[in-house]
């Protein structure tokens, strides 16, 4: 973990706090202008420190958080959760899936009857 008072890039800290799965992903965020610190489009090398308000757009969403604690190795969701305080939005409510049709083994290949039906159910 890192000492209060060094700063750490923030594609790093964003990936060793867990709000991406990997650094490059999290680098190009940086370079596509997804990542704000308090407000300001940064690149990849920006340095944070605690305090500052991080938005990162990722995955169709947008993750604000505000640093409390510096770490430059990805940790622990548990220790990553003290890393921050976040104040995001809720996530919109998942679409419900329409069932999939269920289809007896050994029933062979779908027909097209048996296809133009599906599509009339799914409304195509």
């Amino acid at each position: 973990m890192a000492s209060d008072n060094a700063p750490v890039r923030v594609d790093s800290w964003i990936w060793s706090v867990r709000l991406t799965k990997t650094r490059s992903l999290a680098a190009t965020a940086c370079r596509g202008g997804h990542v704000r610190v308090n407000g300001e489009r940064v690149k990849a090398a920006h340095a944070v420190r605690p305090g500052d308000e991080v938005r990162l757009f990722h995955a169709g969403r947008e993750r604000i958080v505000v640093v409390k604690r510096l770490v430059r190795k990805r940790v622990g969701a548990a220790v990553a959760a003290e890393c921050f305080v976040d104040n995001s939005p809720p996530p919109p409510p998942r679409e419900e899936v329409a069932a999939v049709g269920h289809r007896d083994r050994g029933a062979g290949r779908p027909t097209k009857r048996d296809r133009r039906d599906t599509e009339r159910l799914r409304g195509h």
